[in-house]
């Protein structure tokens, strides 16, 4: 009797565990359609395309019963929902500056995202140099039977310092002791090392811009003179081939 009471305890867990875990994952799945579907936009309508890559992930229940265990949060999956706000994750990483607020207003503007809190560390980096941009938001995730407003921490970050940043976390992965003050030292020189470069890529994509936007002015006066050249005639063929298109 025990037994089945036992297994019938740990069958209910499990539907219920799935129940809190759905959510999260469908929303990271909601935002990552959402930031796809804006990389289509700007890799056929536009010159060029802010977004270098997306990952995303939702954290494991051994990882959540970790952090409840650390911040000695109630045992109760309400209690874990409204403590806990980065179960669903999604990273953007782009290349340049610039491109940060960009697609941050790009996903503010969306009606069906509500954003709770705007973290810059872009303007005001941690003390280790670490700079990104943080967004909590919430998305309506419709159920079979509720709707479930559902958080999702987005980080937005370039190139450079996703380099720094991946790089930090596998060298200090599971070491828990005091970090010598020489590799604190060291790493931040990093993080300013690949705040240097964003800041001369940014000043570099921007000076190539103007070259841009030069050529196609010239070219663009070039045409025109031709047109309004007297001489200028455009082949009988090649005419005849745009009016059989046209009919």
């Amino acid at each position: 009797m025990k037994e089945k009471l036992s297994v019938n305890h740990m069958k209910a867990f499990k539907i219920e565990t799935s129940r809190f875990i759905m959510p999260y994952k469908f929303a990271v799945d909601e935002i990552n359609t959402k930031i796809n579907i804006l990389k289509e936009e700007f890799t056929h309508l536009h010159d060029y395309n802010p977004i270098e890559y997306v990952t995303s992930r939702v954290k494991s229940i051994e990882s959540i019963m970790k952090k409840v265990a650390r911040k000695n949060i109630d045992l109760s999956f309400e209690a874990i929902r409204k403590e806990i706000r980065d179960i669903a994750g999604v990273r953007v990483t782009c290349s340049f500056t610039s491109d940060i607020y960009r697609i941050m207003d790009m996903l503010e503007s969306q009606k069906d995202i509500e954003v709770l809190e705007v973290k810059d560390y872009f303007k005001n980096p941690k003390p280790n140099g670490y700079r990104s941009l943080h967004m909590l938001i919430e998305i309506p995730i419709f159920m079979s039977d509720r709707v479930e407003y559902t958080p999702v921490e987005i980080q937005i970050r370039t190139i450079a310092m996703d380099f720094w940043a991946s790089l930090e976390h596998k060298i200090f992965y599971k070491y828990n002791k005091d970090i010598p003050q020489t590799l604190i030292d060291e790493l931040k020189e990093a993080a300013t090392i690949a705040t240097k470069l964003d800041e001369k890529m940014e000043r570099l994509n921007q000076d190539i811009n103007v070259y841009k936007e030069q050529d196609k002015e010239l070219e663009e006066t070039d045409f025109q003179s031709l047109l309004e050249n007297t001489n200028f005639k455009i082949p009988d063929k090649l005419l005849q081939t745009f009016i059989e298109i046209k009919e």
